[in-house]
């Protein structure tokens, strides 16, 4: 266009020589038949289910009309998923959105930063779809998960520390011509937050005939930060009197950036709890659609995990006992002032991904984890429906 335009010509018959038309029409069928690919795992996979959790006595009462009433507690059982985890929502998204994007075609290697439950969704839908597909992870990432990624087809890449993961992945973009899909980066754009059954809709519409079928709390955690965006706005896009919660674990920055309203915090730890906590605030963390936000001390996510998967009769993650803890505290408190409602938050993944740490005694007492004075809260809770955390001495 600089050239045209540096080459103009005057006069009645030089307007024509600064005409220009550049074609890049080509064969989308590739496209097409990878979009219907994905679309028809979707509607295969159906919806996941929202469980109601059971709670004691102590959480209903007579109401103003003489009715009963009370607070629900619900678990939005994402573990359903073909690959089993709210990461496969996720990775549909960020699949889709690259391929119609033009990003990702027939001739692409997929590459992402992630060792956890979205690289293995990704994974499998970049093998639904017949394109290879890299994970860049740290050398510690357990056997088990690698063995995931490998069983949907995908490849691993190890470097030696956290921080290395997004230049290498990018590097590797450039060294195999492929695309780093950068779920840190696209997941709050690549999901659309105003419905087309994202999972703010669907607990909507699971709600509805429940007898708070619009809750009081959605409660999540936050690791890209793309599931509590894509909540946040509908909320608002509904006008929907919804707050939404986001939990927090320990080395997690997000706590600290919400409360200073400073993007620019970082650390040098990362989170005990997978698939959530970030040791920098990720570019699809949008604080300004969070109404509250709660940390939630490792071995508190840690118990409560257990406790949750003995209620279940099935193990569940960390990160579903780091949403549970934040739960049952807005439970509580809902309960103190009677103020009747129901409370929403999701179960992340399956905990048979997690019997070599989170479940395992050893593990337990190697990082220092006490879940005694949790254990503690969450026995006062289910007694008494109080929720009493210890004190804590300052100075």
């Amino acid at each position: 266009v600089n050239r045209v335009a540096s080459n103009r010509t005057s006069g009645s018959a030089g307007w024509a020589e600064s005409a220009l038309d550049i074609d890049h029409r080509g064969d989308r069928s590739w496209q097409r038949n990878a979009v219907r690919l994905i679309e028809a795992d979707a509607r295969r996979s159906a919806d996941t289910h929202l469980l109601r959790v059971e709670l004691p006595a102590w959480s209903r009462w007579a109401g103003t009309d003489g009715t009963e009433t009370g607070v629900e507690l619900y678990l939005k059982d994402e573990s359903t998923h073909p690959t089993g985890s709210l990461k496969h929502r996720l990775a549909r998204s960020l699949f889709l959105y690259a391929i119609c994007n033009g990003w990702v075609t027939e001739n692409s290697t997929v590459i992402e930063a992630s060792s956890g439950s979205t690289a293995v969704s990704e994974a499998y839908f970049a093998k639904l779809i017949g394109v290879p597909f890299v994970a860049v992870m740290t050398k510690g990432t357990s056997p088990a998960k690698t063995a995931l990624i490998e069983r949907e087809g995908g490849r691993c890449h190890f470097v030696d520390r956290p921080g290395q993961v997004y230049d290498a992945a990018h590097r590797l973009a450039d060294e195999l011509g492929g695309h780093f899909i950068d779920q840190f980066t696209m997941a709050e754009r690549a999901t659309d937050w105003r419905g087309n059954n994202n999972i703010a809709e669907s607990i909507f519409a699971q709600l509805e005939c429940e007898q708070h079928p619009v809750p009081t709390w959605i409660v999540v955690g936050a690791g890209t930060g793309g599931t509590s965006a894509t909540l946040g706005r509908y909320l608002r896009y509904r006008r929907h009197p919804t707050w939404l919660c986001v939990v927090d674990p320990e080395n997690s920055v997000f706590t600290p950036a919400y409360e200073a309203g400073d993007g620019s915090v970082t650390s040098d730890a990362g989170s005990r709890i997978e698939g959530i906590g970030r040791p920098r605030v990720e570019p699809s963390f949008v604080s300004q659609v969070i109404d509250r936000m709660i940390r939630v001390p490792d071995a508190a996510s840690v118990a409560t995990a257990r406790l949750v998967s003995d209620r279940l009769g099935r193990l569940v993650g960390g990160s579903t006992g780091t949403n549970m803890w934040g739960a049952l505290a807005l439970v509580a408190e809902m309960v103190a002032q009677r103020r009747a409602g129901s409370v929403v938050t999701l179960l992340c993944d399956p905990g048979d991904r997690y019997t070599h740490t989170y479940f395992d005694d050893a593990w337990v007492a190697a990082q220092g984890l006490d879940l005694a004075g949790p254990q503690a809260v969450l026995d006062e809770f289910f007694a008494t429906g109080r929720w009493q955390l210890p004190a804590v001495a300052h100075g």
